[in-house]
């Protein structure tokens, strides 16, 4: 079935660019399910082929996941965490699921959107929580985008090196995710860390 839908995506940016890239990405980070894995890494293969460059690839990945990004962030900033609950099942968005999410960024800060942009199965949901939190949109905007550029750069070299196999490519990103998700817990532990600092010598002062 992936394979099958691969095969269908690839022809589609095959022949529409960095222009189809920008508006599968922005479905896959909005509420609409939807794998990267199947966008970007293709896109990375027709590059090894000549066909696309590399840079332009992990770009429009990038600014299409922050659109998808936005519209889940003015979702919740005006429909509210009433509607989000009440619809969310539709999107396989749990009560419980939303309720963790809403948690940890209550918990841990707007680093979250960062964070959140490199663990599947929570990137396309992070920015409801910084929506109905109302976010300052400028750092929401930065985190966004430098998570999912990390997000799109893995996937488009993961595609330019692997090529098309989807199983294949799935199991490198398996393998790479296991190295990154540590290195985000160091990330979040730095961060707090500082900023708890800042917010003590701030009031302080």
């Amino acid at each position: 079935m992936l394979e099958k839908l691969a095969s269908i995506v690839v022809g589609i940016i095959d022949k529409t660019g960095y222009l189809g890239i920008i508006f599968f990405m922005a479905i896959e980070s909005s509420f609409i399910p939807f794998p990267s894995e199947i966008v970007v890494p293709p896109a990375g293969y027709i590059v090894s082929q000549g066909g696309m460059n590399i840079f332009f690839v992990i770009l429009s990945s990038t600014f299409g996941s922050l659109v998808g990004g936005l519209v889940n962030y003015y979702i919740a900033a005006t429909f509210g965490r009433n509607f989000l609950i009440k619809y969310g099942k539709y999107i396989f968005l749990s009560e419980s699921k939303f309720s963790k999410m809403e948690r940890f960024f209550q918990n841990h800060g707007e680093i979250t959107t960062f964070v959140g942009r490199l663990l599947p199965g929570i990137r396309q949901y992070i920015s409801f929580p910084a929506g109905l939190a109302r976010m300052n949109l400028l750092r929401f905007c930065i985190f966004t985008a430098l998570g999912a550029g990390i997000w799109s750069t893995i996937l488009a070299y993961v595609g330019y090196f692997v090529g098309k196999n989807i199983e294949l490519i799935k199991e490198k990103i398996d393998t790479i995710s296991i190295v990154i998700l540590p290195s985000i817990a160091v990330l979040i532990i730095v961060y707090i860390f500082t900023y708890k600092k800042y917010v003590r010598w701030k009031n302080n002062g």
